[in-house]
């Protein structure tokens, strides 16, 4: 019983110690938090290698969702530490209520899918376990045979 509370307490103090050096540093692994445009969405961002991260975002709007997942690949911008660029490719599956069928009577069905691409900044607060960005998402949707130029948006998130 000793033993477990002794392996529980080091565990918790290395969960500690890394979550305090991800507050203070300008460098994270994972991050959960909110996108704003177009609606509100969740997004969770984990890095897989130091300059390549994984993301994912659920859109959720009055006239349906967006499920997004993203493959990004970072820079550092020199002489501003904590500051990234970023860009990738991604795809997305989306599914829309019948007021936007409504709204649209010559689209056909209620989802899609389509390819995506991302180009944007991300920076993480030194000191603060907090990040932001900013980007632009542009993508194809197969099902409409459409190019869509209106997406992306700022996203605000708590680092791990």
């Amino acid at each position: 019983m000793i033993i477990r509370w002794f392996i529980l307490t080091l565990s918790l103090c290395a969960l500690h110690s890394t979550a305090s050096a991800q507050a203070k540093g300008t460098t994270y692994e994972t991050a959960l938090g909110v996108k704003f445009y177009p609606g509100a969405g969740v997004t969770v961002k984990h890095f897989v290698k130091n300059n390549a991260a994984l993301e994912g975002i659920g859109y959720f709007w009055r006239n349906g969702m967006r499920i997004t997942g993203l493959y990004e690949f970072h820079g550092d911008i020199n002489g501003a530490p904590g500051l990234k660029w970023y860009a990738g490719p991604g795809i997305h599956l989306s599914a829309w209520n019948d007021r936007w069928r409504n709204s649209f009577p010559v689209r056909r069905g209620g989802s899609s899918f389509g390819i995506d691409g991302v180009l944007g900044l991300d920076y993480k607060f030194k000191g603060a376990p907090l990040n932001m960005s900013l980007d632009w998402q542009p993508s194809f949707d197969f099902t409409y045979d459409e190019f869509g130029g209106n997406w992306g948006g700022f996203s605000l998130r708590y680092t791990f």
